[in-house]
């Protein structure tokens, strides 16, 4: 080991207390009035046990340790270096004929006092430098209660001692009823997690840490709701994956947002399987640049295949994916490709050059009022004839799976971008060959913070000081996070074998109107300072989205979060005469579109004005 110049002061350090110990056994030996024979014994026989001592305490590693890290292994350490020297003390003055009177409680109290001084010494720098008394050190830090005493709590008071970031904790809270009214690292747990109001008043505490990075999503709504109730300020420490990535460290606090509360329980993917399905192997993402396509490359990265090819009409969306994979999956081989999904003789050319083994289709217009007018039937050339393009494509290929991301909406559809995607599954449906490539589709709601979502949106005007716009005070839909939809169509895909409508465990519906004013609560203001706004609802939308139509069933799968849906399927006459009408070279206007669209989905009930 180097001896820099710090070692050589901690070693001196040691030498100083080792002599100090020394003495102090003999002085408390005689209370304090040492005789002048014991005085001299003390001051012959230091020259023996200080040097011994010394060396024992380096060959106890003593000396590699960080002061700034001291904890129990290092006192542990201590321990034994110095019981090990209080066994060779008398030994060594024994058996070299040290002319001493030395007192049996002095042999006694030298390793007390060792190990109080040494292990002492340790612990109060460490103390200091981890500004323990961060109140009194720090009169301008601001007090925190912390919601959660379990190892994310223990390692965010470790983190705020050495960093304290202008906080310093006062209490914690806890459910576990065995932990309350003990302590950890010295603070208090006060109480439950629902006594979070009547705690922050009695510390006077304006603000308030969840440190909850494992627990349901639900409890940390509940806590996040009684405390902006209560005008409380209400942080989060990183999500458990971030944290088990190494992406952040637990201190990096940050207000909490939208997706700590409406997102859902982690995700169980069946690993072994993906690697099957992805390692090794050509996968295709069209889309691969919207919110969906960009998440499902995101996770399909994971996988380490030997190819990502990334097809995308958007240039800009394009190349900030190619920009971002190679910078996180550096040993991934990245394909990007521009491209329009209805160009038949581009797709062939791409999978016949790179030949994939599964396909993800997620290019798609979504925005349900963009599409419902003027832009019907655009809608429904890239919806339904640039799905069976690519469909086409990938089972002239040879592609061995091929998964469609479908939508709520296709359940009875009021408007043609649920209407155009109900038509895209029964498209795929009717192109299931035995033996051939294996359609699957992947049917689910609203994710959080998708472009054009709503969420996005509310932000804009919450940051514009208002009024916040929502369409009708009792519209409600289903919100997943993207992360969370893009690993549920992968474990779709893996267990799809073929012509199945997998639906997704959506959870319950929220309320819009709830939303925002949850989001409003979250940005620290009230609906007297941003107030909502009702405009009716636009064009092609319904107050409540289905995930099953009502002639269709489910079954439930080895997953949890999936089933499928027994859905009608489309026969091969059908599915002749509506490619007849999807090659139509000219343009229809929206009243032809939608009473075609009708003729194809019976349930759709089309809309032929704005609501």
């Amino acid at each position: 080991m180097n001896v820099n110049p710090r070692t050589a002061i901690i070693i001196l350090h040691d030498i100083l207390v080792a002599a100090f110990a020394w003495m102090g056994a003999y002085w408390l030996r005689f209370n304090l009035a040492m005789p002048p024979e014991f005085q001299e014994a003390a001051l012959s026989t230091l020259a023996w046990v200080v040097p011994l001592q010394a060396v024992v305490f380096w060959r106890f590693g003593l000396y590699r340790g960080i002061w700034r890290f001291a904890s129990l292994p290092d006192l542990k350490r201590i321990v034994l270096a110095v019981g090990l020297a209080a066994l060779l003390v008398p030994v060594t003055l024994i058996l070299f004929r040290v002319h001493a009177v030395v007192p049996r409680s002095v042999l006694i109290l030298d390793p007390l006092l060792l190990v109080i001084v040494m292990g002492g010494s340790r612990l109060a720098y460490r103390a200091w430098k981890e500004h323990r008394l961060a109140s009194v050190l720090r009169p301008d830090s601001k007090p925190v209660l912390v919601a959660g005493a379990g190892s994310a709590a223990d390692f965010l008071l470790r983190e705020l001692a050495r960093n304290p970031a202008g906080f310093h904790v006062v209490g914690l809270l806890d459910d576990n009823r065995d932990k309350q009214g003990r302590l950890v690292q010295g603070l208090p747990v006060l109480g439950a997690l629902d006594d979070v109001v009547a705690c922050a008043k009695k510390m006077e505490v304006d603000d308030i840490v969840l440190a909850l990075p494992s627990a349901a999503h639900a409890v940390r709504k509940r806590i996040t709701q009684l405390c902006t109730e209560a005008g409380l300020n209400v942080m989060t420490i990183p999500s458990l994956e971030d944290l088990v990535a190494g992406r952040v460290s637990v201190s990096s606090l940050r207000r909490v947002e939208l997706d700590d509360l409406l997102g859902r329980d982690p995700v169980q993917l069946d690993d072994s399987g993906l690697h099957q399905l992805l390692t090794g192997q050509v996968v295709m993402v069209t889309g691969a640049g919207g919110s969906i396509g960009s998440e499902l490359c995101r996770q399909i990265a994971r996988f380490v295949p030997a190819k990502l090819v990334l097809f995308e009409q958007s240039e800009l969306a394009l190349y900030a994916m190619e920009q971002e994979l190679p910078q996180h999956f550096s040993q991934l081989k990245i394909v990007p490709v521009i491209g329009d999904v209805k160009n038949a003789v581009w797709l062939s050319q791409v999978m016949a050059e790179h030949r994939p083994a599964v396909v993800f289709h997620a290019a798609a217009y979504k925005h349900v009022p963009l599409m419902e007018n003027d832009n019907a039937w655009e809608a429904v050339r890239n919806n339904v004839l640039g799905t069976q393009v690519v469909a086409a494509a990938a089972q002239a290929q040879g592609v061995g799976k091929f998964v469609m991301i479908s939508t709520d909406k296709a359940v009875n559809p009021t408007n043609v971008m649920g209407a155009t995607k109900r038509l895209a599954e029964m498209a795929c449906q009717a192109m299931q060959q035995p033996g051939g490539t294996r359609f699957v589709s992947v049917r689910f709601g609203n994710v959080l913070g998708s472009s054009g979502s709503v969420i996005p949106k509310f932000q804009k005007q919450i940051e514009a000081g208002g009024p916040v716009t929502v369409t009708h005070p009792d519209i409600m839909r289903y919100f997943m996070s993207i992360p969370e939809a893009a690993q549920l169509v992968l474990q779709a895909g893996l267990m799809g074998e073929g012509g199945e409508i997998f639906v997704l465990d959506m959870g319950e519906p929220v309320r819009i109107a709830e939303l925002a004013r949850l989001m409003i609560r979250l940005s620290g203001a009230d609906e007297d300072r941003i107030r909502i706004e009702y405009t009716g609802l636009r064009p092609g939308e319904k107050l409540y989205e289905e995930l099953l139509a009502d002639d269709e069933s489910t079954l439930p799968t080895p997953h949890p979060k999936l089933r499928v849906a027994k859905a009608r399927r489309a026969d091969a006459d059908w599915y002749a005469e509506c490619l007849a009408w999807l090659a139509y070279p000219g343009a229809y206007d929206e009243a032809t579109v939608k009473r075609q669209l009708k003729t194809w989905v019976p349930e759709y009930q089309p809309q032929l004005s704005p609501a």
